[in-house]
């Protein structure tokens, strides 16, 4: 099948999971994952309708979306994967949304980068919106998981507003098993850590919760998923070399 016939069944099983759950359609939004996909799958999902992408790479970022965002300035990148400090700066200037915010550094970072970019008057979105990666699967995975050190991270990032910083919500990333019970009690605490937050901090907006991928997303969705990130479904398996 076609990115674009891809896209169409994705979109659709979205609609048909929200519409399971009693949640409306159109509140999930759909993050079309390009990485070690080339510029022009990039494309044909643009002209397919689709506008939002999730990188997991900072080279790779800069290298395939600086002309698609010059050419599409209706297309939003998000940086979704582990991302080191001295690579901040080169994805700052393209990025709407940074996932993958799990370590207090690493938001100081960001900070820090987005406002010499500002002071540079370089061209950038307006606002980068993060979200705070938290761990609740495998041993292996990052994230936060000291809520304290989660707790003073938003305080930084919400005193760096003037710096078109948002705190957006949060992200995790499953188990990687067949076990439901697992994949979906990952996604519960996630969900339930956020409402906690969002009542001790209701001056930010905390809304989005980034969870599920191609094998998991429907659970995600039925446990309240804001934003899903699909790859495989929509480009296929993804050449490594």
């Amino acid at each position: 099948m076609s990115v674009s016939e891809n896209l169409q069944r994705i979109r659709r099983e979205i609609d048909e999971a929200c519409a399971r759950c009693g949640r409306p359609a159109g509140s999930v939004q759909l993050l079309a994952v390009s990485k070690f996909h080339p510029q022009e799958a990039v494309l044909e999902a643009i002209a397919a309708g689709q506008t939002c992408f999730g990188e997991n790479r900072v080279q790779e970022s800069v290298e395939k979306f600086p002309a698609v965002l010059a050419d599409h300035p209706d297309v939003s990148l998000h940086l979704i994967g582990s991302l080191q400090r001295n690579k901040v700066k080169n994805i700052v200037p393209y990025a709407s949304c940074i996932q993958s915010v799990d370590r207090y550094e690493l938001a100081q970072e960001i900070i820090k980068q987005r406002r010499k970019l500002l002071d540079a008057g370089t061209k950038m979105p307006a606002s980068l919106r993060l979200l705070f990666e938290v761990h609740t699967g495998e041993e292996s995975k990052s994230g936060f998981t000291d809520t304290a050190e989660l707790q003073r991270t938003i305080e930084l990032c919400r005193d760096a507003a003037d710096a078109g910083i948002v705190c957006a919500g949060f992200m995790t990333m499953a188990p990687n098993t067949d076990d439901e019970s697992l994949i979906r009690n990952s996604f519960r605490s996630l969900r339930q850590l956020s409402e906690q937050l969002r009542t001790l901090y209701p001056d930010l907006p905390l809304n989005e919760l980034s969870m599920g991928m191609s094998g998991d997303f429907t659970i995600a969705i039925e446990e309240g998923s804001t934003m899903v990130r699909i790859g495989t479904a929509i480009f296929g398996q993804r050449n490594y070399a």
